[in-house]
């Protein structure tokens, strides 16, 4: 990870450099620094860079310890990166510091690498894995991505098999869905789920260790392993928050057969003055992870425009204002809209 960080980091100082040379004026240049570099030297795009690799193995012999195929998706990161910049005109690609590199793809395999308890990986040889299930028989593995979270190590393995699975239709019983912070899940089915809290819990332990963290001097082995408590604790919270949506989802996908639930952007609710807590719930995490669970299991999921939801009644079809200190929806006589 080390070496793909250091060719990515390199990368992208030539693309900075070359930036850099071109923002000042014709006929000025800048007072403090100038980068000259010449008029006819083109951008140094993927292609370029991917092609320079074979000669900067010899002069940076370190790169032979990873292997080439890692080696040139480290570079097409950045370059994704680079279109995605240029498409939403901010967000300039940043420099990776140590230990922010944190996943490596393996993309193709000659065979299979994985045993009962091995892994082999291009120019790192077999790793004990802890092997979660047998891979099922008929799929090939085309690719993994080793990824470290704190100081555990993954490793995600995807497969092929030539097989057509088709999308679930509607049946059955449906259920809507609606999510909020008093009450984390209310079901059409009357069924009320209390929320938790996972960041509030553990916040004050986490201060507590992030407050000692900034006592320590900065790549020490004392930091290093303060850092790794921090780590440890912020992959806890993730991990616990992570195993309450998929139960959650899981008892949908047993209560009903079609899952519908509000096309909301939570992005825009998490900057405001309840922000913490609604970054705390992950409803946008949650909401794709029932979208994942009713596919498993051939439910039926939808998501639902919101405009409207709250006024309109689910019974008479009829609109009813209300205000949001109106919590219970209550239908009106017929009769009401029929006069």
């Amino acid at each position: 990870m080390e070496v793909c960080r250091g060719a990515y980091n390199y990368a992208l100082r030539e693309i900075k450099d070359w930036c850099d040379s071109r923002k000042c004026l014709i006929d000025r240049c800048s007072i403090e620094k100038e980068y000259i570099l010449s008029s006819e030297l083109k951008f140094p795009g993927e292609i370029q860079q991917l092609n320079n690799l074979p000669k900067a193995k010899k002069e940076f012999p370190r790169l032979g310890e990873v292997s080439s195929q890692v080696r040139k998706l480290a570079i097409k990161q950045l370059h994704v990166a680079w279109k995605y910049f240029q498409v939403r005109g901010f967000g300039f690609p940043r420099f990776k510091k140590f230990g922010q590199f944190k996943s490596l793809l393996f993309p193709q395999f000659k065979e299979n690498p994985v045993t009962n308890v091995h892994i082999k990986l291009p120019k790192i040889g077999a790793i004990p894995i802890n092997l979660h299930r047998p891979i099922p028989t008929g799929f090939v593995v085309k690719q993994v991505r080793v990824l470290r979270k704190a100081d555990y190590w993954y490793a995600s393995i995807s497969l092929q098999c030539d097989v057509s699975v088709p999308d679930p239709t509607p049946h059955g019983h449906p259920i809507g869905v609606d999510i909020g912070l008093e009450k984390f899940l209310a079901t059409s089915d009357g069924v009320l789920v209390k929320p938790r809290k996972f960041f509030k819990q553990l916040q004050s332990e986490l201060k507590l260790l992030q407050r000692r963290l900034g006592r320590k001097q900065q790549r020490s082995k004392n930091y290093e392993k303060q850092r790794l408590k921090v780590a440890r604790l912020h992959h806890e919270i993730d991990n616990t928050r992570k195993d309450f949506h998929y139960k959650q989802a899981h008892a949908l996908c047993d209560a009903g057969d079609m899952v519908f639930m509000e096309d909301l952007d939570y992005r825009t609710s998490a900057k405001g003055m309840f922000g913490k807590h609604m970054l705390d719930a992950a409803f946008g995490q949650f909401r794709a992870i029932v979208k994942y669970v009713c596919w498993k299991r051939g439910k039926f999921f939808s998501e639902v425009d919101a405009r409207g939801t709250s006024q309109q009644c689910p019974e008479c079809s009829g609109e009813v204002k209300k205000d949001l200190s109106v919590r219970i929806h209550c239908c009106p006589p017929k009769w009401i809209y029929n006069r």
